[in-house]
């Protein structure tokens, strides 16, 4: 707020859209012509000389740093974060706080547990606290803070996680509430429910959402390798160049002047009409496309609400002119609208539910909100296999979702020890229990005369025998079928199959013979080895 007054004059230049700046009275509205490339020429430096890694929006840096830096960022991103942002949202940048609140915050937990020396386990969580308490304390929402970091950053519900995740928001809230007051982030009219028809109406309006969530998060990449392509000067200088297109949209629709949550409330208010909604629509597609284009700092989030606020109330109006007992209050289709894009878009339909309920405050659209929530999240998973964060890592061949790429890399021969003496078929359970007691294997090769594998007895099944008096059973009818790796699997695989058999030990070779065996600590030691060598 305090760097858009140095810029503009006011408050929030998008609730005085088209207003002069008093600073300089002279240039009347065309002074936002000027100031994106102004604060384009103060933080594209920032940035570059300091912190690359602050540009753009901000959490998939921070989902990066958690799954393959060991949660390690350096301490001058939270710094050099905070004034890029401040600067190109101040001057005019369409985009929103919440991923420079993330980085700042994360960046923050990571610097005090590398200053303590925390291990890497650790140090991830350190860093979700960070985002978490972010989160909570500038949106007033503890829940979604957690749920955001718990579901987005750190993609783990551990119970230990978990804890630590919440005591950060609980605390990070509690302080800004005793600062700031306990108040909703957004202040809305209040909706109500009129039938149940309108349910088939949110579900509509879910599906809707997914392909719009979709198509933005395409839209913001589409318009960055544009930027990519076309720009050929220093990278410093490239946010004041481009500063001055994103001026000329500004000047054309100053309702896309920064975060935009004046414009956001008065469209769910009812006081825009469809035609200039759909405009409001995709003017935020575009410039928020150009702002992190051109290398603006600023988050997506917010975009993301005003995106679907738009979709849901043109949608909402338009069922209300076809039928106003379908559509009674168009505002409640912008709210739904919001959470379904933002979950179309980020595929965190947990976080999503529960931000929305927390910055409106409105439970009575709950049950709408999941309904249209579910089915974004689902309809985007099934046409989209990345979100808005995690594409821009995929576009670097960073896969956050797939399987360990150490162990994908190493074949099961690489890892795979001697095969233990194998039991023969008619081994007396007596046999049984001293060869256990006498190696403390958990699992054992049966093998025939012929040297045919027929299968695995775990020390398990040996134990419960012995419990149960069974003096009767042999080798063989303790043995189960396991299959028999082969030497040029991957790890991976193994490793997914030694979980599916219960994890003992599995064998490896070809025909039904037996020539290895593999276990967790083989596997564990050959990835370890792996990542070394990477």
């Amino acid at each position: 707020m305090t760097a858009t007054r140095l810029f503009t004059g006011h408050d929030d230049y998008s609730a005085a859209a088209g207003a002069a700046n008093p600073h300089l009275p002279g240039l009347g509205r065309w002074f936002v012509l000027f100031m994106p490339v102004v604060a384009g020429f103060v933080y594209g430096p920032l940035v570059y000389r300091f912190a690359r890694e602050a540009r753009g929006h901000g959490v998939p840096e921070v989902m990066y740093a958690v799954a393959e830096r060991g949660g390690r960022i350096r301490p001058q991103v939270a710094v050099v974060k905070a004034l890029a942002s401040a600067l190109c949202i101040g001057g005019g940048g369409s985009v929103g706080r919440e991923g420079p609140i993330v980085q700042i915050g994360s960046a923050l937990g990571s610097s005090l547990g590398q200053l303590v020396r925390l291990p890497e386990s650790r140090l991830r969580i350190l860093v979700a606290c960070g985002a978490a308490g972010g989160i909570a304390a500038t949106f007033n929402t503890p829940i979604a803070g957690v749920f955001f970091a718990l579901e987005l950053i750190l993609a783990d519900f551990a119970v230990e996680s978990f804890a630590a995740v919440v005591l950060a928001a609980v605390a990070a809230s509690a302080l800004s509430r005793a600062v700031f007051g306990d108040h909703p982030f957004l202040t809305l009219p209040t909706f109500t429910i009129g039938s149940m028809g309108e349910y088939v109406a949110y579900a509509v309006l879910g599906l809707l959402a997914a392909g719009v969530g979709v198509g933005w998060s395409r839209a913001l990449y589409f318009i960055e390798d544009l930027c990519d392509r076309l720009w050929r000067g220093p990278e410093w200088l490239r946010p004041a160049a481009g500063g001055l297109l994103l001026g000329g949209i500004l000047l054309a629709l100053p309702q896309m002047y920064g975060v935009g949550y004046p414009v956001l409330g008065r469209a769910v208010g009812g006081g825009y009409a469809i035609g200039f909604v759909l405009l409001l629509l995709v003017g935020k597609i575009f410039a928020t496309s150009l702002t992190i284009g051109i290398g603006g700092s600023g988050g997506v989030f917010a975009p993301s609400l005003f995106v679907g606020a738009m979709l849901g109330e043109a949608f909402g109006l338009l069922l209300h002119s076809a039928d106003p007992a379908l559509a009674p209050s168009p505002g409640a289709f912008a709210l739904i609208g919001m959470g379904a894009v933002f979950a179309g878009a980020a595929r965190t339909p947990i976080t999503a539910v529960l931000i929305m309920f927390e910055l409106t405050g409105e439970y009575r659209i709950i049950l709408p909100l999941m309904l249209a929530i579910a089915l974004a999240a689902g309809v985007s998973k099934l046409i989209s296999r990345d979100t808005i964060y995690t594409r821009k890592l995929l576009r670097r061949g960073i896969d956050l979702q797939a399987p360990d790429r150490a162990l994908a890399r190493i074949p099961v021969a690489a890892a795979a020890g001697s095969l233990p003496a194998p039991l023969r078929p008619g081994a007396t359970l007596t046999d049984l229990a001293a060869r256990f007691a006498m190696d403390g294997s958990t699992a054992l090769p049966v093998v025939d005369d012929t040297g045919r594998l027929l299968g695995v007895v775990p020390a398990l099944e040996v134990e419960r025998a012995v419990q149960d008096a069974a003096e009767e059973v042999t080798a063989a009818d303790l043995a189960h079928v396991v299959p028999v790796l082969t030497g040029d699997e991957s790890l991976e695989d193994a490793l997914a199959e030694l979980t599916r058999h219960g994890g003992a030990g599995l064998p490896v070779g070809s025909g039904g013979v037996a020539s290895g065996w593999l276990t967790h600590r083989d596997l564990l030691r050959a990835a370890v080895g792996g990542r070394q060598r990477i």
